[in-house]
């Protein structure tokens, strides 16, 4: 039968609007169709504004450093609505960048909501129909509450950015890496933080050394962290929230930021109706090659749930268009992808954590804890990690952790390192670059524990 495209994308962000570009770039005849904004969760509330919070939420320990080294410049107050309208003005220009990558490729765009009818066929809110040779599932996820009494009262992610005003206090409850940057976020823009995490350590599946420093440091910077606790429940008390905490402890917050976790967005889309098979948390389930159970209809990204990044969905997208558009059968390579964390401290991480690596194989560790000399001089007493887990039997580097200011930064560099197999040696054999933080990566000569 004649379709009306080549290829239908259902959802405008990263992975989305990559597949859909380069489809387009083969020849394919492409649509596109997006119920909200295009960019997606990373663009438009995730990482792109988190990241611009973040550098807005360092500039305030930069006065006192300034100081330090001599400079005669005197603190001021940060301006929450001066920084949220740059904010919009910079989103709504990042939105329209993706708009003009879909057109400039002959992408046809509907800004509505689409659901599969059939293996071929997505039908639109106004109830258009439109067929395609093959379907693109991209709608990414969503951040969800605990379900416990009183929850509506508060917030998630993607409300942190559209608020009028900065509340004097606020409780974050969550223990990954969303709670934990936005705890470092606001404290640093001069709220009252406190963070409820139910877990003993924030940052579960990071290596223990490396979560453990951030921790310390989050504390050391004022943020009120409790460790084992969890809300029982909430509720309006005048113009804040008293929360009842596991510990029976009670306390009247400005706002309360849920970052408990996040689900697909498969729901109410019609897919298990025409055999696409959802999994036990809602996701879409995909094979190697990021197709469904419908052999038509394949899916990249966090509606899959696999390793929900930017960087990940478009290496996703990419590999669809090779497979499908290309003749190229490729899968997506999901091994020993670096990440960083942008809590205050930063951590940058890449392979196996010590425990894990320790479970698999005989290792050695390599690890310093100093601190660094920009923020030593101005009397700051932060401190940094370096650490690389090693193999006994092959030597290659099996992870690395830093904590560090510009760990991010760092992890990007030495993550090729490591995804080529370097070993030990490989990394004794660079010379340093001094006097940086990161020469300590190459300098390290004696484990410092073996197991």
């Amino acid at each position: 039968m004649a379709f009306d495209y080549d290829l239908f994308v259902i959802g405008g962000g990263s992975g989305g609007v990559r597949a859909a570009r380069v489809a387009a770039q083969e020849g394919a005849k492409v649509a596109l169709a997006e119920e909200d904004r295009y960019g997606g969760t990373c663009v438009i509330r995730g990482c792109v504004p988190k990241k611009l919070m973040v550098f807005a939420s360092e500039y305030g320990d930069m006065v006192d450093d300034a100081q330090a080294y001599g400079w005669d410049i005197k603190p001021g107050a940060f301006d929450w609505n001066v920084f949220r309208g740059k904010l919009y003005a910079e989103l709504d220009r990042l939105e329209n960048v993706y708009r003009g990558i879909l057109k400039n490729n002959g992408v046809d765009t509907y800004d509505q909501r689409a659901k599969i009818a059939d293996a071929h066929t997505v039908e639109l809110t106004d109830g258009t129909r439109k067929t395609a040779k093959h379907i693109l599932l991209a709608m990414g996820g969503r951040p969800v509450k605990p379900g416990i009494p009183g929850d509506e009262l508060g917030i998630t992610s993607n409300d942190i950015f559209h608020l009028e005003k900065l509340p004097e206090s606020i409780l974050i409850v969550g223990g990954g890496y969303i709670a934990s940057e936005f705890a470092g976020i606001l404290n640093g823009l001069g709220v009252n933080v406190t963070q409820y995490y139910r877990g003993a350590q924030i940052l579960r599946g990071f290596d223990d050394e490396a979560r453990g420093l951030v921790s310390d440091e989050m504390c050391q910077k004022g943020i009120n962290l409790h460790l084992g606790t969890n809300i029982v429940r909430m509720e309006k008390d005048g113009d804040k929230i008293r929360v009842v905490a596991t510990n029976g402890d009670e306390n009247l917050f400005d706002q309360v930021m849920f970052a408990t976790g996040r689900v697909p967005n498969a729901d109410d889309m019609g897919l298990e109706e025409v055999g696409v098979e959802l999994g036990r948390k809602g996701q879409v389930v995909v094979d190697d090659y990021s197709q469904t159970a419908v052999p038509s209809i394949y899916a990249v990204g966090d509606v899959t749930d696999r390793v929900n990044l930017t960087p990940v969905a478009i290496r996703e997208g990419m590999a669809f268009v090779e497979t499908v558009f290309k003749g190229n059968p490729t899968k997506p390579d999901h091994e020993l992808i670096p990440t960083a964390i942008f809590t205050q401290p930063e951590m940058g991480t890449v392979g196996l954590s010590e425990e894990d690596a320790r479970e698999q194989e005989p290792i050695e560790v390599y690890a310093t804890s100093f601190k660094p000399m920009q923020q030593s001089f101005a009397g700051r007493s932060e401190r940094v990690l370096m650490k690389l887990v090693v193999s006994q039997k092959t030597r290659k580097v099996l992870g690395c952790h830093i904590v560090a200011p510009g760990a991010g930064e760092m992890i990007q560099l030495a993550g090729i390192a490591v995804k080529m197999g370097a070993t030990k040696e490989d990394f004794d054999r660079t010379v340093a670059v001094h006097p940086t933080m990161s020469e300590e990566i190459v300098t390290m000569k004696s484990p410092t524990r073996t197991g």
